[in-house]
Formats: structure tokens, C-alpha cells, sequence
């Protein structure tokens, strides 16, 4: 309960009081033996580092916090990490360019890489943050092998989740990568043995092509489609 109120408190008792009693508080949840006490806390590592006074705001997030959150980002428990990964990449904007490169950077490739696929999920689904602060180009190679394991999960449910987020990340990775990458793991979705998946799919197609334009559309979906529907399988022409 206590970690779940403690930005309440942050902004109730100001910056001063903060630095020097609610930081050191702040790491003893980040580290607390119980793992639902840790994912409680580790929700709220962006907003407490948001209301951190901004002329120490940066150092304190570098020298209290981070390393700290370096240990959450390999926590035994997935749900730790999970919620770790729904919140981290906003901590970029905070720290800039040189430090997401720095310090951050190398946390959100554990991440994407780690055994959860709902960890995994939440760093795909926040990369605007980062995306704002260094460009997309940074993260694109690491993404690829992330995303096509998500995209091939064995719960329907992850596959829905990243479909789900596509368009976004089309529209932030490019038409060009997107092409080269993704577009195949989207066409694949179509015949997809769970309907909500083929249902999502569809939709997801409707957005790219609002995205990329008609004639991308022409040359690199409809003829696609026009096979598909020729097809004696009822789930890919249904």
C-alpha cells in the first residue's frame, strides 16, 4: 500500500523532503523481499522520478535510482519485471540522449530479449518515449528478433497484443524496414488459426494501408490478397 501511494506522498511532502527521506524509502521498496511489493514500487519509478526536482533531477535518477533499477530489470519474478518494462523507457526523456544511450539502452535490450513475452510486450508498446529521444535506428536490429517471437507466441493473447500495437510501430521503424521485416509476419496473421488473431490482422491491414497509402497498397498488399482469396482453405478467404 505504501509503495502504491508513494508518489502521493512525493508530491504532498515536496522536492526537499523527497531528496532527502523518500529517495532512500524509494530504494528500500525497490529492493523489499516481497516481489509484490517490488512490482507495486516499480510501477511508479517514472512518475517518482518525474516529480524529482529538476535541477537534481537527472543526477538523483543516475546515482539513487538507476542502479536499483538495473537489479529489477532481472528480478526472478516476471511479474517484477513485467512491470518494470511498462514504465522504464519513460525515464529517456528525463535523461536525454547521451544517457538513454548510455545507461538505459542497455537495460531495454535485456528486456527485449528476456524469457517473458509480456516483458518483451512492454518495451515494444512504450517505444515512443525512446523513439522521441534517439530515433528508432538505434533499436531496430534488437527489436527485429523481440517482434517476430512475439508475433509467433503460443498464447493467442501475445499475438493479439502486438498486432494490436503495429501500425504504431510501422509508422515509427518505416515503410522501407517495415517492408523488409514485418510486412510477411502481418500477412501470416491472416490465416492465423484463432479467429480474434485473423480478425485483428484484418483490421491491422486496414491501418498500414491508411498509413502507407494506396499504392503502397497496390504493389505490396492487394496482390497478396487477391492469392489468399483464391484459396480453397476457408480461413484464408473467409
Amino acid at each position: 500500500m505504501v509503495a502504491e501511494k508513494f508518489v502521493d506522498l512525493q508530491k504532498a511532502v515536496g522536492p526537499e523532503i523527497t531528496r532527502v527521506d523518500l529517495v532512500p524509502a524509494f530504494q528500500y521498496l525497490l529492493k523489499d523481499a516481497e516481489a509484490e511489493v517490488r512490482a507495486a514500487v516499480a510501477t511508479k519509478v517514472k512518475d517518482f522520478c518525474a516529480n524529482l526536482d529538476k535541477v537534481n533531477q537527472v543526477q538523483i535518477i543516475l546515482s539513487s535510482i538507476l542502479p536499483y533499477v538495473r537489479d529489477l530489470v532481472s528480478d526472478p519474478n516476471p511479474h517484477v519485471k513485467s512491470a518494470l518494462a511498462s514504465v522504464i523507457m519513460g525515464l529517456s526523456p528525463m535523461l536525454g540522449a547521451y544517457q538513454t544511450v548510455e545507461q538505459l539502452l542497455p537495460l531495454f535490450l535485456i528486456q527485449l530479449k528476456d524469457e517473458c513475452p509480456e516483458v518483451r510486450l512492454n518495451i515494444i508498446s512504450n517505444l515512443d518515449c525512446v523513439n522521441d529521444v534517439i530515433g528508432i535506428q538505434q533499436l531496430s536490429q534488437s527489436l527485429l528478433p523481440a517482434i517476430v517471437e512475439l508475433a509467433e507466441d503460443s498464447k493467442w493473447r501475445v499475438r493479439l497484443a502486438i498486432i494490436e500495437y503495429m501500425p504504431a510501430l510501422a509508422g515509427q521503424l518505416g515503410q522501407e524496414f517495415f517492408d523488409q521485416k514485418l510486412r510477411g509476419l502481418c500477412m501470416g496473421w491472416l490465416n492465423d488459426h484463432v479467429y480474434a488473431i485473423r480478425e485483428a490482422a484484418t483490421l491491422n491491414m486496414k491501418k498500414l494501408v491508411e498509413q502507407f497509402g494506396a499504392p503502397w497498397a497496390e504493389q505490396a498488399i492487394i496482390p497478396m490478397i487477391l492469392v489468399m482469396s483464391r484459396n480453397k482453405n476457408y480461413l484464408h478467404s473467409e
